[in-house]
């Protein structure tokens, strides 16, 4: 299981910013961060499922 930092999703989703990313959690486009220590990470499986659950809508 491979986990994204903030840094990495934004390069992930072609360089979204900060609140972009925020946006999109709160309109469920991408799945909502875990907290590890006091630091957000993405699980990568989760967030390629959602994507592609969004192309599939979008077809």
């Amino acid at each position: 299981m491979t986990y994204l930092n903030l840094n990495q999703l934004s390069q992930k989703l072609g360089g979204r910013s900060r609140s972009s990313l925020y946006r999109d959690i709160e309109s469920r486009r991408i799945p909502e961060p875990i907290r590890i220590g006091g630091r957000l990470y993405w699980i990568e499986s989760h967030v390629d499922e959602a994507l592609t659950s969004q192309q599939q809508e979008a077809a």
